[in-house]
């Protein structure tokens, strides 16, 4: 086996790797899924989930029969639970592989401390991918959706090449949404719902689920307004603005419009489909926020009534996307759709729902599932 620098392939355009930017760390490339424009705006908060690459993926080729990738991996651990594993796929030739690494950086949340925590330093790995097909293939090697992934090399065997892959003719989806669109909960990255429906209706993703952070700011729209060849765009919304009581009813309405209407200004005809929140029992018909009740459960917090005049649960919140989708279309923009978050992830799936707030990784399956023929049909219409 012999190793081939990431950094060296990203510059002779061996590998698309379907990030907007990346962070060099010196011994490895780290992938961001926001453009470099957007650091200056985005909240700290936010910046920690752009850097965990949920749906990038290396798209290369090679005819090699083993692939390897070294990296050094960094998660994210709360106080009194383990580390977890982070995981790559390969999928080639219509198969999916996978490997686990154990190895790499903690970073132990300190929550009594505002921004605090404790860096427990670990090691490097390098995963190998082994009994594939002889001759030229495409490979599609996604990264881990739950850590921070610094990429090294990938690696072949001796005599063995890396070159582009020939070019994508699927159809170019970029989704948008909050941690149930990031899904850290799946076990694999193939796992979250969005790779799920993407590679069960034939079409490339570009994930822009953000853990937390899905609160329509101005500079993913731009983001979205702004990349090139992008066939369809899903906005899945709500859920955080709850969560966070970040809006009420007075600001959503107009920010809907206003994120729609960036897009808009550079993709008139697009088809957009806009997903209203799944199901989460405490926020159904009550307003946010909602915090952990120390039961591994989230809640709704009580109190303050006199204050939350405006103030959204999500059954208001579907109520007005529905509205803001029919007034647009009314307007002329048929190319504009609606999906009910609750076909995706209803009351009948609480089962799967082990925190009230995120599916567990059956329950990514079924929304993947769910949502795939929608997006199958709808890219068909394209051809």
């Amino acid at each position: 086996m012999h190793s081939l620098a990431i950094n060296d392939l990203i510059a002779a355009a061996a590998i698309d790797h379907g990030a907007l930017d990346f962070d060099d760390r010196g011994t490895g490339l780290a992938p961001r899924r926001l453009p470099d424009w957007t650091r200056a705006q985005l909240p700290q908060p936010m910046d920690v989930v752009v850097r965990m690459p949920s749906g990038v993926r290396l798209r290369f080729a090679t005819d090699s029969t083993k692939v390897g990738v070294s990296f050094l991996a960094t998660n994210m651990v709360m106080p009194g639970r383990e580390r977890r594993g982070v995981v790559f796929n390969l999928e080639t030739d219509g198969t999916l592989l996978r490997l686990e690494s154990t190895l790499g950086n903690a970073i132990v949340v300190k929550p009594e401390t505002t921004g605090g925590f404790d860096l427990v330093r670990g090691e490097a790995d390098t995963l190998v991918f082994d009994g594939l097909a002889s001759g030229d293939k495409t490979c599609e090697l996604w990264l881990p959706h739950n850590a921070f992934i610094e990429l090294h090399a990938l690696e072949v065997e001796d005599g063995a090449t890396i070159s582009a892959a020939p070019a994508d003719t699927r159809r170019r989806w970029v989704h948008y949404g909050s941690s149930i669109s990031h899904c850290m909960e799946a076990l694999e990255p193939a796992g979250i719902w969005p790779a799920v429906a993407a590679r069960l209706a034939g079409v490339s993703l570009r994930n822009l689920g953000f853990g937390g952070q899905c609160h329509l700011d101005q500079f993913v729209a731009r983001t979205i307004r702004d990349l090139p060849d992008v066939d369809i765009v899903s906005i899945k919304t709500g859920i955080n603005i709850v969560n966070m009581d970040s809006m009420r009813e007075r600001v959503f309405t107009p920010a809907l419009h206003g994120f729609l209407d960036t897009i808009r200004e550079a993709k008139p005809d697009v088809p957009i489909v806009v997903i209203s929140p799944i199901y989460c029992p405490s926020a159904e018909t009550r307003p946010g926020p909602t915090i952990p009740d120390g039961r591994g459960k989230f809640v709704t917090i009580d109190g303050f009534e006199q204050f939350r005049n405006g103030s959204l649960s999500l059954v208001r919140i579907r109520e007005i996307i529905v509205d803001v989708v029919e007034k647009r279309r009314a307007a002329g923009d048929t190319a504009l759709q609606y999906v009910d978050g609750l076909t995706l992830f209803g009351a009948d799936d609480a089962h799967d729902l082990p925190d009230d707030l995120h599916p567990n990784p059956a329950g990514y399956q079924r929304m993947g599932e769910r949502f795939a023929p929608g997006l199958a049909e709808l890219a068909a219409t394209l051809d």
